[in-house]
């Protein structure tokens, strides 16, 4: 706006000059018609007043002065005279300077001053009129100088100074003040800064509410689509209901580390969404590796390590998420280089990311798991700090111990299904594929947390079918199948407030949280036996004892 108010008074002030030169030129125009039609007529006479006394410097002529019929005295005005009297009451009114002025003076008082004497001399050579800016004083004037061209007229009072037509024998000169043209210019141009000031102030009020309205257009479509990727998101940990709420406890976490740390806003809130967005990769995991309550093999860990890589394939193409791609990428490299996807270590990992793994850890370490309770706070950061240089940066472990102490854990997470989507994702693992009750790795699992609140199970049946391999033998494994199958479904209808497993290929465990006349039941499964020569044993224990938490212990007793 500066430029632009600048380039206005520049023009302003230009224009003044432009003024300045206009007013001069028809002054002088006007003057020389004035003298053109006074000379046109050999002079004009005058009556003789206190105004308009006898032009000395006509002496010589003898017809000066006349008498008319009347007795009244007049004297001769030629052009010159009329005009420099002219220019005289001109000057008093308007301020503006002007006689005419030669090298030859015929009066003394039209001798042209340095300024004119230059001028002079340059329209002698151009014959043209010669102007520019010059001081008078101090003061500064736009001067004018236009070239007079001796006619014939002009012989009569100038022939005996030796001019001859055509010659050039002198010049009229204007001169205009500048100060009421720069007066006239600051004042345009106060007033065009105001103009231009205002429209400048509106345009910016319109620009700021305007990027305002589209930095919160821009900002609702990022967070429309951040909200799209969140539910996907949530989605994704729906599909593992023992890591639901990972993500966000990850995110609360290393807030609160890079805080600790002294990282910026900026930097905190861009770690705040690569932690909720880092597990999106895991869209393209199978459900049979992400759901597998077992240990993994070979094969199913470099698979399940890819979502890490499709994390990154996914927020990379996204313009708002580049720069929380590079977090996400390398969350699960180690300080010791013994991470993947790349085997970066130390300073070679973003520290951002570094930030990431250490709260990823404690989440892990203080979430239960298949067949691997949680630990305490105090313990994960005991564990943490026992691999400080090793798997994580000593330096955020150090700054996660001061800010996590306190942290208050949720509740745990119920390790058995709830919905019917939930039953029939966990039945895909832990449902007996023939008889429909729950197999042997979920029968694992419940012993390892039989302590806990969720299960507390006091008592153990078990039931033995004698004979069974004779029964496959006559009837067939697939009759065999369909025997198992009503066994095991009557037992479920039955014992709704048990649990009851396939331990191995005829032999299944109730378990109870209260004891239970198991004899009514076993009456039922014998009903079902009539005729099939398969025998029916059974044996009750006790298991509300913390040191019976896996299989072994448990078939010791039974």
């Amino acid at each position: 706006m500066l430029l632009v108010a600048l380039t206005f008074v520049f023009e302003n002030y230009g224009y003044a000059g432009a003024l300045a030169k206009n007013e001069a030129f028809i002054s002088i125009n006007k003057d020389l018609a004035y003298r053109s039609w006074g000379a046109s007529h050999g002079g004009v006479y005058v009556p003789i007043t206190e105004t308009t006394p006898p032009n000395p410097y006509l002496a010589h002529l003898k017809n000066r002065d006349v008498n008319t019929t009347d007795n009244q005295r007049l004297t001769l005005m030629n052009g010159a005279y009329m005009l420099s009297q002219m220019m005289s009451k001109y000057s008093s009114l308007y301020g503006n300077k002007g006689h005419i002025t030669s090298k030859k003076l015929l009066n003394p008082n039209n001798k042209p001053d340095a300024w004119e004497d230059k001028a002079l001399d340059i329209i002698e050579k151009t014959r043209k009129p010669f102007y520019e800016k010059s001081l008078i004083g101090n003061e500064e004037y736009f001067r004018y100088l236009n070239p007079l061209i001796t006619e014939t007229s002009c012989l009569k009072c100038h022939q005996h100074q030796g001019y001859k037509v055509g010659d050039i024998r002198g010049a009229v000169s204007v001169s205009i003040p500048m100060s009421k043209y720069y007066k006239d210019a600051f004042s345009h141009s106060v007033l065009n800064c105001a103009v231009i000031g205002f429209i400048w102030l509106i345009g910016m009020g319109v620009i700021l509410y305007s990027r305002k309205k589209i930095k919160e257009a821009f900002e609702n479509k990022i967070k429309d689509y951040e909200q799209h990727l969140f539910s996907l998101v949530n989605v994704i940990e729906k599909r593992d209901s023992y890591t639901a709420g990972h993500t966000q406890r990850v995110a609360k976490y290393s807030v609160l580390i890079a805080k600790e740390m002294g990282f910026n806003e900026e930097k905190i809130d861009e770690l705040y969404r690569a932690c909720m967005l880092h597990d999106i990769g895991k869209v393209s995991t199978p459900d049979s590796i992400l759901l597998k309550p077992g240990k993994l093999s070979e094969l199913e860990y470099k698979i399940i390590q890819e979502h890490v890589v499709v994390s990154y394939e996914l927020l990379k193409e996204v313009d708002v998420y580049k720069d929380i791609a590079e977090i996400v990428h390398y969350h699960h490299e180690r300080y010791d280089g013994s991470g993947y996807p790349h085997g970066l270590k130390a300073d070679e990992i973003p520290l951002l990311s570094q930030i990431m793994t250490v709260a990823d850890a404690f989440d892990a370490m203080t979430t239960n798991r298949i067949y691997k309770a949680k630990k305490s706070v105090r313990l994960a950061i005991l564990e943490l700090q026992e691999l400080a240089s090793k798997q994580f940066n000593a330096q955020i472990v150090n700054a996660a111990g001061k800010v996590l102490k306190n942290v208050v854990l949720e509740e745990a997470i119920s390790q058995r299904p709830l919905s019917t989507l939930e039953k029939e994702r966990f039945s895909y693992f832990y449902k007996d594929q023939v008889t429909g009750v729950y197999n042997k790795n979920y029968l694992e699992f419940v012993m390892a947390y039989n302590y806990t609140d969720e299960f507390r199970f006091k008592c153990g049946y078990g039931i033995y079918l004698k004979n069974f391999t004779q029964y496959n033998k006559k009837y067939s494994w697939e009759e065999g199948d369909k025997l198992l199958k009503q066994l095991g479904s009557t037992l479920d209808d039955a014992c709704k407030e048990s649990f009851i497993f396939r331990l191995y290929g005829d032999d299944f465990i109730m378990l109870s949280k209260k004891h239970i006349e198991i004899e009514k039941y076993i009456n039922i499964l014998q009903s079902i036996l009539v005729n099939t020569n398969i025998d029916l044993v059974y044996k009750h224990i006790e298991i509300d004892n913390p040191e019976i938490a896996d299989i072994k212990a448990l078939e010791v007793l039974l």
